[in-house]
This record gives C-alpha cells, sequence and structure tokens, in this order.
C-alpha cells in the first residue's frame, strides 16, 4: 500500500474491475480515503452500461470516500472538474473541455472515462479511466473519438497524474464542503463546452432538440424548448450539426 498524503493508494497487477474491488473494500474500509489502481484491468465498465476498454499504459483508478449517496450527483461533478484540473495543469497541446455530464474532450476527442456507484457504509466510489499512452481504434461514425494524452504532447506517469488528481479533488472537495454545490457547478460551467448552443439530447427511449440552456442545482441538464424547460438527469448529448443519424 501506497500513501499520498490522506489517501492509500491498493495497487494491483490484475483485476476484473477497480470498481468492484473498492466496492468490496467499502464493507469494511481499510482507511478513511482510498484508492484502488491496477496495471490491468480486464472487465472495465463505462456509463450506461457500456464497456471500457482497458488498454495496457493507461490508468485505472477508483477513488472511495466517506459521503451520503444523496450527494452522488455533487460527487460527480466534483470528480469530473478535478480531472478537468489535473489535465489541464499537465499543458496539453490543444482545447481542453468538459461535455456533460462527466466527460473530458480534448479537441472534441474523450481521453477518460467516469463511472460513480455507491459503495457500502455511505461511501461513494468514482472510477475513472485515463487514455495515457494508447487510445481504442476509432470507430466509424463515432462523434467523439477517443485519444490519449500522448497524441496532445503530455507524458506523464499514473503516478503522476494521479497525484496531480487527488490534489485536485481535495481541493474541489474542500470548496463543496465549506461553501456547497454553487461554486463547483460555477467553475464546471466555465469549462462546458455547448452551453446556450443548439444539443441533441439521446435518451434511452427517444430524443429531444433544444438549447442547453444551464445546470440545474440538483446537476440536471435544463434544455430549452421554446418557452418550457426540461430537466435532464441522464442522457447523452451532441451538438446538433454533430447528429448525423
Amino acid at each position: 500500500m501506497l500513501q499520498m498524503d490522506a489517501w492509500g493508494i491498493y495497487d494491483y497487477a490484475e483485476i476484473s474491475s477497480t470498481n468492484d474491488k473498492a466496492k468490496e473494500l467499502t464493507i469494511a474500509p481499510p482507511q478513511e480515503f482510498f484508492v484502488v489502481t491496477a496495471q490491468r484491468q480486464t472487465a472495465g465498465r463505462g456509463r450506461r452500461g457500456r464497456t471500457w476498454q482497458s488498454l495496457e499504459g493507461n490508468l485505472f483508478m477508483s477513488q472511495a470516500f466517506p459521503l451520503e449517496t444523496r450527494f452522488l450527483t455533487d460527487a460527480a461533478f466534483i470528480v469530473s472538474l478535478s480531472l478537468f484540473d489535473a489535465v489541464a495543469v499537465q499543458k496539453p497541446q490543444g482545447r481542453l473541455r468538459l461535455k456533460w455530464p462527466n466527460d473530458i474532450l480534448l479537441e472534441n476527442r474523450k481521453i477518460s472515462g467516469i463511472l460513480l456507484e455507491k459503495g457500502e457504509n455511505e461511501y461513494i466510489i468514482a472510477g475513472i479511466g485515463v487514455n495515457l499512452k494508447t487510445a481504442p481504434a476509432a470507430e466509424s461514425g463515432l462523434l467523439y473519438p477517443a485519444a490519449a494524452l500522448t497524441d496532445f504532447g503530455i507524458r506523464c506517469s499514473k503516478e503522476q497524474l494521479l497525484r496531480a488528481y487527488l490534489q485536485a479533488f481535495d481541493e474541489n472537495y474542500a470548496l463543496w464542503r465549506r461553501s456547497g454545490f454553487m461554486p463547483i457547478r460555477e467553475r464546471w460551467l466555465t469549462h462546458v463546452v455547448g452551453l446556450r448552443q443548439e444539443i441533441v439530447v439521446n435518451f434511452e427511449h427517444g430524443r429531444e432538440t433544444g438549447i442547453f440552456e444551464d445546470i440545474a442545482p440538483n446537476g440536471a441538464l435544463l434544455l430549452r424548448k421554446g418557452d418550457g424547460i426540461i430537466p435532464v438527469l441522464a442522457a447523452d448529448i451532441f451538438y446538433k450539426e454533430e447528429n448525423k443519424d
């Protein structure tokens, strides 16, 4: 077990899923704040049941921290903003943006995946995968193809990015504890792509087109359609001109 300030780091040579291992450890937490990492991950998961391709040399991690599950959405914004901050300090050669709900884009290419889940004993688990060295091959027609940080001039080790992330998370988490969700929301909105623009929202059943108006206090995307507002809690969004199907 390694230590990064308040965080205990539990590293494994090979594991099916860092989220699954972190959840198992929350039954009897080895310490209050901890992270599970792996050199190889054989069954990584993404949002909405998708598979996360865990290519060798990339960062696979799950952080576990005690927090009431009613704050799960707040945690999602803290995590994505912190990962944005951690990548930003590496000075990438390209425009770094956030995409609702928790994607990180570099020049409109996806460099990471985030999956938040409930652990045991009022723990939240944030699974994070970052393409440090390699990215999955682009699929035909994919609007936001994957990329690696090396594609944008970033050469950093897993340990360096993990340390930068945990430092950013500690700072943003402390801000949230002091002042609540609104300052996190304001910082997040300064980096988001598509605000005040027309977007397509793909739900599990159907789609809507409207203006990305704002983020609500509960983290929902507010979609304006005419004089009405539709709160969106779970969906995939695209710029209208990018949605070709």
